[in-house]
């Protein structure tokens, strides 16, 4: 089932009044709570938050939607728990592929709430890029994959799962920039440590940074390393920065270790896809897929 998510990351800022505690909470940057907000506010055509410096307060508007918003999210979840009960899927087996950010960042947290709503249901996981993941799928070999990117093989079915957002990191106590706000420029003057060539992740970063006219000789890599732990790490013990998903660096984030720089006139996301066989519909498959999007956000 896909909520309006747009309206969830509202319900979250007006309960917490902040838009830093609702990005932490959602998994997503502070730019994005900001601009989903500020996409609200122009599709109503009102304010829906007063601002005061730092500190924000609902509008009439803003209370009146909160009211709706809060009666709209709770039947969505009334929904899911009905749905549950009428599909009665008591045992089964599912197998899944998922590439590297989804396998160890996302999916683990999903899982582990499916297995408490469906205890019967066998669960396996492989994790592999892209591209392997959808020669399992072609070969009957898992049941359904998460792959990143775009959708390529024709043979092969794709569901958008959600938009990732990819954001420049450093550790918390490193003050060699100046505020938490960059322009794209800056990035050319700054020590990098990136992904490993032939990542998919910095196939991303490389296309973004492109469209500003910006190219890998254009800017100071210090290293290549080959996973997103190994990224962090370094970025723990260096002034270095790295480009990383918002998703990876949640639990740094929260502890105060690493910090996000946001980069004014530059967005970097991608996309994550469920993937699977045309015509492969089974009700286990179809509860996995919309307990997944009901649940990838949410503590």
């Amino acid at each position: 089932m896909i909520i309006d998510f747009r309206l969830k990351v509202f319900q979250t800022v007006a309960q917490r009044l902040s838009f830093t505690r609702a990005a932490h909470e959602l998994f997503i940057s502070q730019p994005a709570v900001t601009k989903h907000i500020n996409e609200l506010e122009k599709n109503t055509g009102k304010p829906l938050f007063n601002r005061h410096g730092n500190n924000i307060s609902l509008t009439k508007e803003g209370e009146l939607l909160l009211k709706y918003a809060n009666n709209i999210l709770g039947l969505y979840q009334n929904l899911d728990e009905e749905l549950n009960k009428l599909q009665e899927i008591v045992s089964g087996e599912i197998r899944i592929g998922a590439s590297t950010t989804i396998a160890q960042y996302i999916l683990p947290k999903i899982l582990a709430k499916f297995k408490v709503a469906y205890p019967q249901i066998k669960i396996s996981l492989v994790n592999n890029n892209t591209q392997q993941i959808e020669e399992l799928v072609s070969d009957k070999k898992i049941d359904i994959g998460i792959i990143e990117g775009s959708a390529l093989n024709p043979l092969l079915h794709y569901n958008l799962f959600f938009e990732d957002e990819i954001v420049l990191t450093t550790r918390a106590g490193n003050n060699t920039l100046k505020g938490i706000e960059i322009k794209a420029e800056k990035l050319k003057t700054i020590p990098l440590v990136v992904r490993e060539q032939g990542s998919g992740t910095l196939e991303v970063i490389e296309k973004a940074l492109a469209k500003k006219d910006i190219h890998s000789n254009d800017l100071h890599i210090e290293l290549a390393l080959g996973s997103s732990e190994s990224l962090k790490s370094y970025l723990l013990h260096s002034n270095a920065y790295s480009f990383l998903s918002v998703h990876a660096i949640t639990e740094e984030i929260g502890q105060n270790k690493l910090k996000m720089i946001e980069i004014k006139d530059l967005d970097i996301t991608r996309q994550f896809q469920f993937v699977s066989l045309h015509g492969q519909h089974t009700a286990i498959l179809d509860r996995f897929k919309s307990f997944c999007l009901l649940h990838y956000n949410l503590k």
